[in-house]
């Protein structure tokens, strides 16, 4: 599978979880997770998947320019609706990119490129997916897949020592 397939995937995982979520479920503060909410933790990878996908055309990335939108973390028909548009518009043709970001002493550039953002914004992804886990595990009447939050590499290694 290549990467754009991978990413797809990933994120209809995390459309299939939305969808199971009530607006509750999907608002409420998780303890463990310093009371951030399972909308909170969505915005935020759909919001760096928008980054890309948005900045892709000027050919530099900032992901500190995303825009923190509530209404993506508070209705779960949104956050839908912004990932299947992320899945319409996430292939795109290979070139150099510029990534822009601030460290607290002004902006620093680096060159990079398209396939090296969109792996970066797949592992990410399922690093908050693996965040969103520990929350839906207080709510017993949800089982996700095994495979939700966890990275390739990882699901690989476990196949190994299954053998």
């Amino acid at each position: 599978m290549n990467l754009v397939a991978n990413t797809r995937s990933t994120l209809s995982d995390l459309t299939d979880l939305i969808q199971k979520l009530t607006i509750g479920e999907y608002t409420t503060g998780c303890e463990e997770l310093g009371n951030a909410t399972i909308g909170q933790h969505s915005r935020h990878i759909i919001e760096l998947f928008q980054c890309l996908t948005d900045q892709y055309a000027s050919g530099t990335i900032n992901y500190d320019l995303r825009a923190r939108n509530k209404l993506i973390e508070t209705d779960p028909e949104m956050a839908i609706f912004c990932i299947n548009r992320i899945c319409n518009e996430i292939e795109l043709p290979e070139k150099p990119l510029t990534m822009k970001f601030d460290h607290g002493e002004g902006n620093t550039t680096i060159e990079t490129n398209f396939t090296r953002e969109l792996l970066y914004n797949l592992e990410h992804c399922i690093h908050h997916q693996a965040l969103i886990r520990v929350a839906v595990y207080k709510l017993t009447r949800l089982q996700l897949p095994s495979n939700f939050g966890v990275a390739p590499s990882t699901l690989i290694y476990r196949n190994q020592c299954a053998q």
